[in-house]
């Protein structure tokens, strides 16, 4: 099967579904983290008509999450330039959803209202999938049965939650560790859809 893990830097999801045996490719505007021969270094939109079966896709939430929300209004009066940007990211978010690729997994955290997304179809969680903390993550499916948990374990952190955890931690790479997809939901998505 040949499958587009879109907006991907990292390699997790194109690997999982690589080492099952699958034609898979990542495409990001970032250089693959892995060196990978099988990664697209380019826009994602310019490759959704190269005959895929399986798109897996993670556009940047940095305007649509509804943690960034509060960021929408300054006071009472709505911030248009963020506005505009937001509007610009459900464009390109409405792109890879409305592609004609047969199988399709958007995935996002729970998006804010002002946007008008589709509804997500389901969240997952990192415990389920045999990581002990929390960080809801929700999937918009097409063409896919829902994502069931692989290796459910007691939840033992929350990302959102003490100064230290390995969500909140800062430095420069604090974006990549946020955004990066667990290697258990990497792989439960593989083994259930490949």
């Amino acid at each position: 099967m040949r499958v587009l893990v879109a907006c991907e830097y990292s390699g997790r999801v194109r690997e999982a579904f690589r080492q099952r045996g699958h034609d898979a490719w990542s495409c990001d505007l970032l250089p693959s983290d892995d060196n990978s021969p099988h990664h697209i270094q380019g826009d994602a939109l310019e490759v959704l008509a190269d005959g895929w079966d399986l798109m897996i896709a993670h556009p940047p939430c940095t305007y649509l999450s509804n943690a960034g929300a509060k960021h929408l209004y300054k006071g009472k009066t709505l911030n248009l330039e963020r506005y505009q940007k937001g509007m610009e990211a459900k464009q390109f978010f409405m792109e890879f959803y409305n592609s004609s690729i047969p199988r399709i997994c958007i995935e996002n955290p729970i998006p804010s209202r002002v946007y008008e997304l589709p509804p997500y179809s389901q969240f997952v969680q990192p415990f389920e999938h045999g990581h002990p903390v929390s960080k809801k993550t929700c999937l918009w499916l097409k063409g896919l049965p829902v994502l069931k948990p692989s290796n459910l374990v007691e939840k033992t952190e929350n990302c959102h939650g003490a100064e230290g955890s390995w969500y909140n931690q800062g430095g420069k790479d604090r974006w990549k560790r946020r955004s990066t997809t667990f290697q258990g939901i990497a792989d439960a998505m593989a083994e259930q859809w490949g």
